[in-house]
C-alpha cells in the first residue's frame, strides 16, 4: 500500500504538466517532499464540478468524510481499493463526485523481510512527474467552523514491476485518463 509520496518538483510544473490548464495556484512557498507522509498537507489537482476551473490545492492526506461530523476521531483511511470505492459507504460519495490526482514525482513501497521491510523509491524512467488517482473530501470541523479537506490514494493490485516488492500499488493514471477521471462522469471506471 501506498504510505509514502515524494512531491519534490515545484508547483509550478505540476500545473504545467500534461496539459491541465491549472491557474496560478499561489502555491510557491511549499516545502519540497521527499518523504511525503499520512497526516501532512500535500499537493493535489481537483476540479470544481460547477465551474469546470481546476485548482492545485493542499489537502491532508487521510480521508475524512463529509458525513463523519468529527475530523478528529475516527478513521482516516489513506489508501481506497479500487474494487470497493464504488460501494463503500467510506468512499463512494467521494469517487462520484469529488475525485482528484495525487500528483507525485515518486512514491515508495515496503517489502518485507527477514530483517524487517525494505523501502524501495518508484518513479518514472525519466523522471516526470506523474498522477496517481485519489479522493478527496470537505468535513467541517463543528469547533472552529473550519473546513477541513483531506484526500486518500486508490490502490490496485500491483503491476509486475511493483509484484515482486509489494502485493499492491497506487493507481497511476495515464494523462490521456486525467481529463475524465477529474470529469463529472459519476463512474469513470
Amino acid at each position: 500500500m501506498c504510505g509514502r509520496i515524494i512531491q519534490a518538483s515545484g508547483p509550478l510544473r505540476y500545473q504545467l504538466v500534461d496539459g491541465l490548464d491549472i491557474p496560478d495556484s499561489r502555491l510557491s512557498n511549499i516545502p519540497r517532499r521527499y518523504n511525503g507522509a499520512p497526516s501532512q498537507e500535500l499537493l493535489v489537482i481537483r476540479e470544481n464540478h460547477e465551474t469546470g476551473e481546476r485548482s492545485l490545492d493542499l489537502l491532508k492526506w487521510g480521508l475524512v468524510p463529509s458525513w463523519s461530523g468529527n475530523p478528529k476521531g475516527g478513521p482516516k483511511p489513506i489508501n481506497a481499493m479500487a474494487e470497493t470505492v464504488r460501494w463503500k459507504p467510506m468512499f463512494c460519495g467521494a469517487y462520484h463526485k469529488r475525485r482528484c490526482i495525487v500528483r507525485v514525482d515518486g512514491f515508495f513501497e515496503w517489502q518485507a523481510t527477514k530483517g524487517g521491510k525494505q523501502p524501495y523509491a518508484i518513479a518514472m524512467k525519466d523522471g516526470a512527474p506523474f498522477g496517481l488517482a485519489g479522493l478527496w473530501e470537505n468535513c467541517k470541523d463543528p469547533a472552529s467552523g473550519e473546513w477541513i479537506r483531506t484526500f486518500t490514494i486508490i490502490t490496485v493490485p500491483s503491476n509486475e514491476l511493483i509484484a515482486r516488492i509489494h502485493g499492491r500499488m497506487p493507481a497511476i493514471l495515464r494523462p490521456a485518463d486525467y481529463e475524465r477521471w477529474l470529469g463529472s462522469e459519476p463512474d469513470p471506471h
